[in-house]
């Protein structure tokens, strides 16, 4: 079991759960994102199925801005993974998605006029976050 700090709860350590809390960790040191603003396994609901995101993140406004999918770090990063993501995003439509396994990760601002990602090289900062957005 690990403590969440953001669920305020403790949770079965799982490969998964450990990249996700490390990348929040990464994200709030790093990135400067606010703990306040960031929601874990958000639930929704998708094709009558229920669904989870790893990760959600807000603007100052509350609104979603970007999701962050989280796999074990033995999950190789496949076409199936980025599949599942844009289907969440169907939900949120964010314009900024991320994949990790805890060793890759892979950003991408969506480009909602054209339907295609432009694959970023670095995961933005917080503020460069919302400066993209105005």
């Amino acid at each position: 079991m690990i403590l969440d700090p953001l669920r305020k709860k403790y949770v079965r350590l799982t490969e998964e759960e450990w990249v996700r809390q490390n990348f929040v960790k990464y994200m709030i040191h790093e990135g400067n994102y606010p703990p306040g603003l960031m929601g874990i396994e958000v639930m929704f609901e998708f094709n009558r199925l229920k669904r989870r995101v790893d990760i959600l993140v807000h603007d100052r406004s509350g609104n979603p801005v970007m999701i962050v999918e989280c796999k074990g770090f033995n999950v190789k990063l496949s076409d199936k993974v980025f599949e599942q993501i844009a289907d969440y995003n169907l939900k949120y439509m964010v314009p900024y998605l991320v994949v990790t396994n805890g060793d890759l990760h892979y950003a991408c601002k969506m480009d909602f006029e054209n339907k295609k990602p432009e694959y970023l090289l670095t995961i933005p900062l917080y503020e460069d976050l919302l400066t993209s957005l105005t």
